[in-house]
């Protein structure tokens, strides 16, 4: 009977903690604070192949929030076409590209992007390539970008988004001290 209660005894002391948070709760929870304000950005990484979007305005809007998901265009200049979604899911967060022709039909490349694999933390999060994301550059003729590693990083001054993968950085980042007004919606949205 000892032997019983020293093995039950972990199991009932866990049942009794306090439970901790979902992973990546705390940097939802901090983008989600930012809901419906607009942001500009900049590209801050040098590689010349992102010579067209260093030249235009980035505006982030942290568009449509709800408990589970958050909605945010990316605006290029006029460009209105992408969406970043941002969902929470078991053991961390999902991000994901929706992109839209100017008449709201969605893309060929769309909903791309990934899971979590390492813990977020209340500032940072990474997002490796997912399956379905792998599969879909792969039947569109670009295998390089499988390996894609997408992040964000948020500061107390800044939203950062970030793609990497062996030979390729980019960069881009957001001014969070002066929002500006909300831009048009995303292409495809009311």
């Amino acid at each position: 009977m000892r032997v019983i209660s020293f093995l039950t005894l972990p199991l009932v002391l866990a049942a009794c903690s306090p439970s901790s948070p979902p992973a990546g709760d705390a940097l939802f929870s901090t983008l989600s604070d930012l809901c419906g304000q607009a942001f500009e950005g900049r590209v801050v990484s040098d590689d010349p192949r992102d010579a067209d979007w260093a030249s235009e305005i980035l505006t982030l809007h942290v568009r449509e929030c709800t408990p589970g998901q958050l909605r945010m265009p990316m605006h290029v200049g006029d460009n209105r076409s992408r969406t970043f979604v941002l969902s929470r899911v078991a053991g961390g967060l999902e991000f994901k590209h929706e992109h839209r022709h100017e008449d709201g039909i969605e893309d060929v490349l769309s909903q791309y992007g990934g899971t979590t694999v390492a813990t977020p933390t209340e500032s940072h999060a990474e997002f490796p390539a997912d399956q379905f994301t792998r599969v879909l550059f792969d039947r569109e003729g670009i295998a390089v970008s499988m390996q894609n590693v997408w992040s964000i990083t948020l500061t107390d001054t800044t939203f950062t988004y970030a793609l990497d993968r062996p030979g390729r950085h980019f960069e881009a980042e957001f001014d969070l001290t002066e929002p500006v007004d909300a831009p048009p919606p995303p292409w495809g949205a009311g």
